[in-house]
């Protein structure tokens, strides 16, 4: 048994949702299909998601929602009529987001999340309506409905570990359920999106609840690349990789799937694979738990900006006793959380993403370390990228490393930081924003084209 997801880009309009119910009825064993929100037809459209982000803000700021209200049901619409659906489908949907507009403003911490997930919501009632049209048992299966019950936590819900077992009661279901993607609801039953790019979290939540064979994530490309295909021409697809890699890499700026979306998949041990829509009998990327590693150490190439690197040093500092703790305090009384920290025996790096760092928090935080570790040297980076070079293969290969570092310094690229972590399943340098593109491909030259 499968559970299948559908991304925004696949759902997008008519001629999509034909390509989606192909799919569907092509294998038996598809019984539950997660959906997004309607994505772009085009670059120049708008992601349903958006709309209804800006629909939000008009209502909270009083002001008249007519003519965003009436863009989204056009969105919906144009694809009710291209696909021949009754009218009633499009009513429901109309009273569904006008309703979003009687909700209590004041003091309601669930009025955006209920907002975003009408998206998903009204997109699950159009495809069962699509399925059940074209002759498949089908039928839209509300979260709430299904078990998926989650903390309160607006915007960041997590699964509650009970709803499991109240997702397993349909597994033995003959019917297809069309469930939206995003969000669940919290026990006391207010709605509770998960963060943005959710519907995959969502799709490998009810694949961990039903015990699901495989967990299928439809996407707009074949699988995922070995590096970013706007940065490297037509780049490998990658066949196989671990949940480790795939995490490695998701967190460095691979968006093909929501990084968190793995976590129950990973727990349940149910494999992944990234497929394509448009090119569905492409065997697209598996993930699992592990893997047979042959010849290529690497996996994967990622990176992503906006960070800063706060650079402390001080004589002796691994026998000042607290130091560390004392470092860590300070981030926390600011609100500020680290993503690295590397150090050696009188000094330490700490790797933040920028958007924390405001100009008087900045300004702060740098005056208390001053004073209150009292360093010799202190300064902070601006404008750095972390590239990650990926592999469970490295653990195996000597010169990784070697490797790396030799085809940077051949591009003239200055490395800020080096980090490797102890399950030696990535590399991560340091790296100036501007030199971004030409480190990519300089390793993809180095692990792909050799």
């Amino acid at each position: 048994m499968k559970v299948t997801k559908f991304g925004g880009s696949s759902l997008a309009s008519a001629t999509q949702l034909e390509k989606v119910l192909h799919i569907v009825k092509e294998d038996v064993s598809r019984k539950f299909i997660v959906v997004s929100a309607p994505g772009k037809r085009s670059s120049e459209d708008i992601k349903v998601t958006d709309m209804l982000i800006s629909y939000y803000q008009a209502y909270i700021n009083n002001e008249n929602t007519t003519e965003i209200v009436a863009k989204i049901v056009a969105r919906y619409e144009a694809i009710l009529d291209e696909l021949t659906l009754t009218k009633d489908v499009l009513t429901d949907i109309q009273h569904a987001i006008q309703h979003l507009a009687t909700l209590e403003k004041e003091h309601n911490p669930h009025l955006l999340d209920a907002f975003l997930a009408s998206g998903e919501d009204n997109n699950a009632k159009l495809v069962a309506a699509f399925f059940q049209q074209r002759g498949l048992n089908a039928r839209y299966t509300n979260p709430l409905d299904l078990g998926i019950i989650v903390s309160d936590e607006p915007g960041n819900a997590r699964i509650l570990p009970s709803s499991l077992n109240k997702i397993y009661q349909f597994a033995t279901t003959e019917e297809i359920l069309v469930i939206p993607g995003f969000f669940g609801f919290t026990e006391t039953g207010d709605i509770c999106t998960f963060s943005r790019g959710g519907s995959d979290i969502s799709g490998s939540i009810v694949a961990a609840g039903v015990k699901a064979d495989i967990y299928e994530n439809f996407t707009d490309v074949d699988g995922i690349f070995v590096a970013h295909p706007g940065i490297i021409h037509e780049p490998k697809t990658i066949k196989e990789l671990t949940y480790r890699e795939m995490r490695e890499l998701a967190y460095a700026g691979f968006a093909v799937l929501h990084d968190e979306a793995l976590m129950p998949a990973y727990r349940a041990n149910i494999p992944v694979v990234i497929k394509n829509t448009n090119n569905p009998e492409h065997p697209g990327t598996l993930i699992t738990t592990s893997r047979t590693v042959k010849h290529d150490p690497v996996v994967g190439i990622a990176s992503d900006q906006g960070f800063a690197s706060i650079y402390i040093s001080k004589y002796l500092m691994n026998r000042e006793l607290g130091f560390g703790r004392r470092l860590l305090q300070i981030l926390e009384e600011l609100g500020l959380s680290y993503e690295h920290m590397p150090s050696g025996i009188d000094d330490i790096s700490i790797i933040l993403r920028e958007g924390q760092l405001t100009i008087e928090i900045e300004k702060e935080l740098m005056t208390r370390l001053e004073q209150e570790l009292e360093p010799d040297e202190l300064r902070i980076t601006h404008g750095l990228s972390m590239l990650m070079v990926v592999g469970e293969g490295m653990r195996q290969r000597i010169g990784v490393m070697a490797d790396s570092t030799a085809a940077l310094a051949f591009n003239k690229i200055n490395l800020e930081m080096i980090n490797q972590g102890s399950s030696e399943v990535s590399i991560m340098f340091g790296i100036r924003e501007d030199q971004e593109q030409k480190a990519i491909q300089a390793l993809y030259q180095t692990f792909f084209k050799s």
